[in-house]
């Protein structure tokens, strides 16, 4: 069974916690770590390991839109809105979401440390409704690479294909197959220090 890092630790006891369980496990609420870790919410948080940062693909191979295409992007992805018309309704996806992190194997239940998250981002064609597509990301991991991260390689992929630079079907497949290899390509080599609020599009 698949287990997260879901140690609970007092921020007063951060070096002596981290004495005992090694550099593995980091403690969310500590405000000097990478991607969005020192923004936990909460007194406590929960960090997960780097293998856990991208989806099962027998679970979550991704699936995409087939009313999205490379004739009408300037119709659909590329008009602002788009994304947040196309979203199914939170209740659909916290249902999905707690079925997830059963079939995760994930030992940590707290909803709050996870984003229900389109493998295949709305903005660049993915489906908005299938399971498929959909899984319970973790948005704390280790060195920074959780759902923070992954949003700020879907905007960068969403200009790159709005502005023909990048083909959709590259998109899609890049960010399916290894999202955090692509974020390397497009963004950089490690995640940004501090989390950042993504764009509707």
């Amino acid at each position: 069974m698949k287990k997260s890092l879901a140690h609970l630790l007092p921020a007063c006891g951060l070096t002596t916690a981290l004495s005992f369980l090694g550099a593995s496990s980091a403690l969310a609420y500590y405000h000097h770590d990478r991607g969005g870790v020192g923004q936990a919410e909460g007194r406590y948080g929960v960090v997960f390991s780097l293998d856990e940062a991208r989806p099962n693909p027998r679970l979550t191979p991704g699936a995409l839109n087939p009313a999205v295409d490379p004739d009408n992007l300037r119709d659909t992805i590329c008009v602002r809105g788009y994304s947040r018309a196309s979203r199914p309704p939170e209740e659909y996806t916290e249902r999905l979401k707690r079925l997830g992190i059963r079939r995760y194997g994930y030992s940590d239940r707290r909803l709050r440390d996870y984003e229900e998250d389109h493998l295949v981002s709305l903005e660049i064609g993915g489906s908005p409704r299938s399971p498929r597509n959909l899984w319970p990301e973790p948005r704390h991991v280790v060195g920074g690479w959780g759902s923070y991260a992954k949003d700020r390689l879907e905007d960068r992929l969403h200009r790159l294909v709005c502005r023909g630079r990048v083909s959709l079907a590259r998109a899609q497949r890049e960010i399916a197959s290894n999202w955090i290899a692509a974020y390397r390509r497009y963004v950089g080599p490690d995640p940004y220090p501090r989390r950042r609020h993504r764009r509707v599009h």
